[in-house]
């Protein structure tokens, strides 16, 4: 048991390093991980592995917020939140809203296991009656949830035509021989990383200076939130190829939130936040659910232990709700030092740097995969120049994540068809 608490550990520190570099995706670290297991389990259990990857995702997930908010550097599971949230940092309440993530992620968690007997009786009969019919569960919740998130029939038009033309990138990428870590922190850097900061720059903007004093009280309605992005990130772990952008809509739904107002602009965050961590664990609980894993981490577990049993699954769980409660205490720490850091800081220096650091980090993992650099050079321009048309488009984001929802569709075409 020792052992694993350590692993867990060891997790953590993995997953606190990923999160806070801009541009590096959980899954690439897995990747790394896996490859090198075959050299790791000559002295390691393939439980210690699992735990690690565990306890890296869910670390990953809740620290990734810190440099989403205070860079603006978001990621697929942070990008929906990163407009709300860093609005408040450039009002001075930095260290507010890293709480707020905080706690949506933490109380998400602890919902997402206390309903886990009520997922393990009905999901795999909803998953084994759903499955033939899955690509028009996606097809035709992708066109409510793009209509959902645009108020006019132009606005309409525009992000289904963004979320086509995402999801030609997503197939044309994913159909090449390249390792699918480089491509989609390739792809989601240029689409939601250094396309939104590419935009800021027209905004000569400095950070002001972070107030210290914060206010955060948990009423019915915060509960509420972040009981919805708990129960929001279980469907998006059963659904391929959602994630927590297209949730963001069933979550505002579920708890009547929005970005409009201050109160209703920490109850987004906190479903927002809650879904992503939510989504992050129910995708390693469906191995042992519906026998399927959810997420490029829990791919790679379910090819360590092929055979999940019960006290797997209780592994697991010990390790998430370890791994998430010392992520918290990171999280707010590592965010109030780093919003002290950025106060009076040349916000458009800050943005440059911040893209040369991606840049410099993709061209890295280019070269250790051995990826064609002509190839990814154009699919990175092609995928920023994708990104920035939202902006002047004056839609949001979200519909870009045509870019996995498409091919995911097309596969279960083809699979039941």
């Amino acid at each position: 048991m020792f052992e694993l608490v350590i692993a867990c550990f060891i997790g953590i520190l993995i997953g606190t390093m990923t999160g806070m570099v801009p541009g590096i995706h959980v899954n690439t670290a897995g990747a790394i991980l896996f490859a090198s297991s075959t050299f790791l389990l000559s002295f390691l259990s393939p439980e210690f592995l699992c735990v690690v990857m565990v306890a890296m995702s869910i670390a990953h997930a809740l620290i990734e917020f810190v440099p989403s908010m205070l860079l603006g550097v978001p990621e697929e599971g942070t990008a929906t939140s990163i407009l709300p949230g860093h609005r408040m940092v450039l009002q001075g309440r930095a260290k507010e809203v890293i709480r707020i993530v905080c706690v949506g992620g933490f109380g998400a968690i602890i919902v997402t296991i206390l309903m886990l007997p009520i997922f393990n009786m009905l999901l795999p009969m909803l998953h084994e009656a759903s499955k033939p019919f899955t690509w028009m569960i996606l097809l035709f919740a992708s066109i409510y949830l793009t209509y959902s998130l645009t108020g006019t029939n132009r606005d309409f038009l525009w992000s289904l035509l963004l979320f086509i033309l995402s999801g030609i990138l997503g197939w044309a990428i994913f159909q090449t021989p390249i390792s699918s870590g480089v491509t989609l922190m390739c792809t989601f850097s240029g689409l939601f990383g250094i396309s939104t900061i590419l935009f800021s720059l027209n905004d000569n903007s400095t950070l002001p200076h972070q107030n210290s004093f914060y206010d955060l009280n948990i009423d019915f309605n915060k509960f509420k939130s972040i009981f919805a992005g708990g129960i929001t990130g279980a469907i998006l772990g059963f659904l391929p190829g959602f994630g927590p952008a297209q949730g963001t809509v069933i979550a505002q739904a579920a708890s009547g939130a929005s970005d409009n107002d201050d109160d209703d602009t920490v109850n987004f965050l906190l479903a927002t936040s809650g879904l992503n961590i939510s989504d992050c664990l129910f995708s390693l609980m469906a191995i042992y659910i519906i026998g399927n894993p959810r997420s490029g981490i829990a791919v790679y577990m379910s090819y360590l232990i092929t055979d999940m049993t019960l006290n797997h699954l209780l592994i697991y769980i010990f390790a998430s709700l370890l791994a998430v409660s010392v992520s918290l205490a990171l999280a707010l720490k590592l965010g109030d030092s780093f919003s002290k850091l950025m106060g009076g800081v040349d916000y458009k220096k800050l943005s440059i740097g911040v893209i040369l650091l991606q840049i410099v980090i993709l061209f890295i993992f280019i070269f250790y995969y051995q990826a064609p650099v002509a190839y990814m050079v154009l699919a990175l321009i092609t995928s920023t120049a994708m990104g920035m048309l939202p902006h002047y488009l004056g839609v949001g984001k979200s519909h870009l994540m045509g870019v996995l929802i498409i091919p995911a569709i097309v596969i279960y075409m083809q699979m039941f068809i």
